[in-house]
C-alpha cells in the first residue's frame, strides 16, 4: 500500500464547496501570484482516488481531464468500468488503496475523506485554508469523521495558510 494523502482548500469555517458542489469562491482568492504550490504537489503524486462527485465536479470545471497520465480511480456505486483516464470502482477503500502504489492523492469529496478516516487510511492531510466563511456546505469533515494528526508545518502563501499534518500513530 502507498502513501494515502489528502491535498485540498477549505473555507475558514471547514466547507470544501457550496451545498451545490461550487468552489468559485476559489477564484479570487490572494495566494503567490502562482499556482500556490499545487504542481510542487502534485510532482509527488503517483496516482489519484476521488468520489464520483468530485469527479463530476473536475469535468465540469475543465474540458480536458487535468490528471492525465496519472492513474486515477473513482468510487462510484453506478459508474462501473474504466476510460482510457479513469477506472471506476466500488470495492471497498482499504481493499483499493492496498492495491495502489506510491503517493495516492485523495482528492475527495468529504463522504471519501470520511471513510479514509474511518478506516485510519489518511498518512497526511495537507489542507489549504482560504479566508473566506461560507456558512454552510460540503464539509471538509462530515460529522462522524474522528481521528488524530500532528502538526508538521505551517506556511504562509499569500492570504491562504497551509497547514501540512501527518497521521498520529
Amino acid at each position: 500500500m502507498g502513501r494515502s494523502v489528502l491535498y485540498i482548500a477549505a473555507s475558514l469555517d471547514g466547507y470544501i464547496a457550496r451545498k451545490d458542489g461550487s468552489v468559485d469562491w476559489l477564484d479570487d482568492v490572494h495566494g503567490d501570484g502562482t499556482d500556490n504550490g499545487y504542481l510542487a504537489f502534485y510532482e509527488t503524486v503517483d496516482s489519484l482516488l476521488m468520489g464520483r462527485g468530485t469527479y463530476e465536479k473536475v469535468l465540469e470545471l475543465t474540458d480536458d481531464f487535468p490528471y492525465s497520465g496519472k492513474k486515477c480511480v473513482v468510487l462510484s456505486h453506478t459508474m462501473k468500468g474504466k476510460t482510457e483516464q479513469v477506472v471506476f470502482t466500488d470495492e471497498p477503500l482499504p481493499a483499493i488503496l492496498a492495491k495502489m502504489d506510491g503517493t495516492v492523492w485523495v482528492v475527495g469529496g468529504g463522504q471519501v475523506v470520511k471513510e479514509c478516516l474511518a478506516h485510519n487510511l489518511l498518512d497526511e492531510v495537507y489542507i489549504a485554508v482560504i479566508p473566506k466563511v461560507l456558512g454552510g456546505g460540503i464539509p471538509l469533515f462530515p460529522p462522524g469523521s474522528e481521528a488524530a494528526f500532528t502538526l508538521v508545518d505551517v506556511e504562509k502563501i499569500g492570504d491562504i495558510v497551509s497547514i501540512h499534518y501527518k497521521r498520529k500513530d
